[in-house]
């Protein structure tokens, strides 16, 4: 190893503050290192190639090393580095405005620009509090989530998160935010205590439960229903059909809007532009983020209904929240090019092409005996794991600890596929590859699960 590479990992290990991480693991080895990235593959500082099965986090859909991405970022920071959007516009951010609502369903016309995709949940619920109060309606305040649903982590967007686990340190957090059940069709027994629900009859079901929530919390207190169109945590719970179709009619009846968080599910995620058009709804707001630059650079936005508009227009009304780096000259450019990217390489089509030959890789793995579930859409798939498939028994704690961080994740990391073992909810191994993945990558992930899954099996 070269000085220079010692000397990278010894500033990771004395200076670096990870994310979402126990550094503990890495006290008597290296932080992973990687320093370069193409097409569906990112390289290690040891020249060690990955197979890129999570798109960095759900986000580089155009694939790594793109280098007209790089240069229309260089090319928009020599004309204009940076200049805020507070009170002021610039070209890029106008242009990426206008592009994004052209291809939003719906009148979501209004593009609200944020840095991340936190920041832009944290938008859609300020936003839904002062609309209500400018239209007279000022106890409606509460929002509505489903439980394990990941939603950020600023004060917020992380009330509005169903995962206990990242909130009670935190704790106590932005008051009014009330969960309900999620979409999980496998675990629909337990969840909804009634067995051998079809699909449709749950999603009716879980839907419903949203009805009931605004009526005990009392209509005029509700403002919002936050969800994904695949929701994430807990490990890609697709939608039941008419899900959203009720959803929305409750949130007409009840005057309650309705945001999509779409941070992952927009920007081909799932073959289509936006996550609620896999699914046949149009939503009051769509937060988003990620793949929006295919990372390239940081950007979110919350896209909002022409109506909500319409309350501040009014002479000494605004809406007093922004972002200093909200719409950056640079990251505005970037989207810019990676929606060109995303037009001329027809990715959309391609992932839509893609998708049922990437589900039956995955469902090939049902086989193996610690494969219970697989589900997901577009190139957004999940594949819980369980102790017993004719029962669905599920691991406890300890077993899922020494599962998935004693084994899982640094095993399938080592057998060269970067992907995510999770267990926010019941243990899950989640992939979502760049947008440009296909057929050999596909080959790729299912070949190094088989092998990974079938040793954990063997030590259990």
């Amino acid at each position: 190893m070269t000085q220079p590479e010692n000397d990278v990992l010894k500033a990771a290990q004395d200076h670096l503050w990870l994310h979402f991480t126990r550094h503990s693991a890495y006290q008597q080895s290296e932080i992973p290192t990687i320093v370069r990235g193409e097409g569906s593959y990112v390289y290690d500082i040891h020249g060690k190639r990955y197979l890129d099965g999570l798109a960095g986090l759900f986000v580089v859909q155009v694939g790594h090393g793109r280098q007209e991405l790089a240069e229309a970022a260089a090319k928009q920071a020599q004309e204009l580095a940076f200049f805020p959007l507070w009170s002021y516009a610039h070209p890029k951010a106008a242009e990426l405005a206008q592009r994004l609502a052209a291809h939003t369903p719906g009148e979501l016309n209004r593009v609200f620009f944020t840095t991340g995709g936190g920041e832009a949940v944290e938008t859609a619920w300020k936003l839904a509090k002062q609309y209500y109060k400018l239209v007279g309606k000022p106890l409606k305040h509460k929002v509505i989530s489903r439980q394990i649903a990941y939603h950020g982590t600023p004060q917020g967007a992380l009330s509005i998160t169903g995962i206990p686990a990242f909130k009670q340190m935190f704790e106590p957090l932005v008051p009014g935010s009330v969960r309900v059940p999620n979409t999980n069709h496998y675990r629909a027994d337990e969840i909804s205590g009634v067995k051998g629900m079809t699909p449709e009859e749950y999603g009716r079901w879980a839907a419903d439960r949203v009805a009931r929530a605004i009526e005990m919390e009392g209509p005029d207190t509700v403002a919002a229903v936050f969800a994904e169109p695949v929701q994430n945590a807990g490990g890609c719970f697709p939608p039941p059909p008419g899900y959203f179709q009720r959803l929305r009619e409750i949130c007409d009846e009840y005057d309650v809007l309705l945001v999509s968080d779409e941070v992952i599910c927009a920007f081909g995620r799932l073959g289509t532009m936006f996550g609620g058009q896999k699914f046949d709804y149009v939503p009051d707001i769509i937060t988003c983020a990620k793949g929006m630059t295919s990372g390239y650079s940081p950007i979110g936005a919350m896209i909002a209904h022409e109506r909500l508009f319409e309350p501040f227009k009014g002479d000494d009304t605004m809406f007093a929240h922004g972002y200093t780096f909200g719409g950056h000259p640079v990251s505005a450019a970037v989207a810019l090019a990676n929606l060109d990217i995303f037009e001329r390489e027809d990715l959309l089509g391609h992932v839509t092409k893609n998708e049922p030959l990437f589900k039956q890789t995955l469902d090939a793995l049902r086989d193996l005996p610690i494969v219970g579930d697989v589900r997901g859409s577009g190139y957004f798939w999940g594949i819980e794991l369980v102790k017993d498939k004719s029962t669905k028994e599920t691991f406890n704690a300890e077993e899922s600890e020494r599962l998935l961080r004693g084994f899982l994740s640094k095993a399938l990391f080592d057998a060269g596929l970067y992907c995510r073992a999770d267990d926010r909810g019941d243990p899950v191994i989640q992939l979502s590859p760049p947008l440009v993945a296909g057929p050999e990558e596909f080959d790729e992930i299912g070949s190094i699960l088989r092998n990974v899954l079938t040793e954990a099996w063997a030590r259990l």
